[in-house]
C-alpha cells in the first residue's frame, strides 16, 4: 500500500473514533446540553469554513496552475460547485427515500423515519469529509514538507472536531426514541465508518491521477462549505433568542484557530 495511503487510513480511523466518542455520550446523557452542542457545532463549522479555503481551495489553485491545462480559477470553481451539488443531491436522495418510507410504513414508524433520515444524512456527508482527508494526505506525494503535512493533519483534526457532535446528534435522539444505550451507540458510531473507506479512495485517486488533485481538493471544499452553511450553522443557532452570540462565538473561535494553524505554518 502506498506510503501516503496508510497515513490517510490512520487519520480517518481517528475521525471515526471521534464520532464514536460523540456517540458514547448516550451512556451519560438522555438529552444533549443545548448550549454545549451549539458552541461545539459552531466551532466545527468555523473550522470547516477556514479549512475549506486555506487547506483545500488555496492548494487546489496552486496545483491547478502547475498541472492543469485549464485556468486555475475554472478548475477550482468547477470542483467547488460539483462538491456542493454532490451534497445537495445526497440530501435530495435521502429526502426521497424518507418520503417513500413514510408512504409505505405505518404510523408507529414515523418517528423512526426521522432517525433514519438523520443517520443517512450524517453518513452521506461523512463521505466527502473522508475524501478531504484522503486527498490532503495523497497530495503529499509531491513532497512531504512540514507545511503540507500540517495542512493534512489540521484537516483531519477539524473534521474530527465536528464529528464529535455528529456522533452525539445521532445516538442521543435514538435513545430518546426508546432504543437501548448500546444500540444507540453502535448506530451513532457506525455513521462515521464510511470515512476510512473514503479516505483511502481519496488518497489512492490523488496518488495515481495527479491531474485529479485540484478537482478533488476543491470538490471537498464545496462539500464542506455546504455542510457547514446548510446544516451546522443553522443547527447551532437554535435558541438564539436566549443566547444570541453563544454559537456565533464558537464559529469565530473555530475559524480563528484553523486560520492561525494554517497561516502560522505556511
Amino acid at each position: 500500500m502506498n506510503g501516503f495511503v496508510l497515513p490517510a487510513l490512520a487519520a480517518t480511523l481517528g475521525t471515526w473514533f471521534v464520532t464514536a466518542l460523540g456517540a458514547a455520550t448516550v451512556v451519560f446523557f438522555k438529552s444533549p446540553n443545548q448550549k454545549v452542542m451549539n458552541i461545539m457545532l459552531g466551532f466545527a463549522s468555523g473550522v470547516m469554513i477556514a479549512a475549506s479555503f486555506w487547506s483545500l481551495l488555496q492548494p487546489a489553485i496552486e496545483r491547478a496552475e502547475a498541472v492543469s491545462r485549464l485556468p486555475a480559477y475554472l478548475v477550482a470553481t468547477a470542483g467547488f460547485i460539483f462538491g456542493a451539488v454532490f451534497m445537495w443531491a445526497s440530501d435530495k436522495t435521502v429526502a426521497f427515500a424518507r418520503k417513500k418510507a413514510a408512504c409505505t410504513a405505518g404510523r408507529p414508524s414515523e418517528r423512526m423515519n426521522r432517525i433514519i433520515m438523520l443517520v443517512l444524512s450524517v453518513t452521506l456527508h461523512n463521505i466527502p469529509e473522508g475524501l478531504a482527508v484522503g486527498v490532503a494526505f495523497g497530495a503529499l506525494k509531491g513532497g512531504c514538507d512540514a507545511e503540507g503535512l500540517m495542512g493534512a493533519v489540521t484537516i483531519a483534526l477539524g473534521i474530527g472536531l465536528q464529528n464529535f457532535p455528529e456522533g452525539a446528534a445521532v445516538s442521543l435522539p435514538m435513545r430518546r426514541e426508546g432504543c437501548s444505550r448500546a444500540k444507540s451507540f453502535m448506530i451513532g458510531q457506525a455513521s462515521g465508518a464510511v470515512e476510512p473507506i473514503a479516505g483511502v479512495v481519496g488518497a489512492l485517486l490523488v496518488v495515481y491521477i495527479e491531474a485529479l488533485l485540484p478537482y478533488a481538493l476543491s470538490f471537498a471544499a464545496g462539500a464542506m462549505i455546504l455542510v457547514a452553511v446548510h446544516e451546522l450553522i443553522p443547527e447551532c443557532q437554535q435558541n438564539r433568542e436566549a443566547q444570541p452570540y453563544f454559537a456565533t462565538a464558537g464559529i469565530v473561535a473555530g475559524f480563528a484557530v484553523m486560520m492561525l494553524l494554517d497561516v502560522m505554518l505556511s
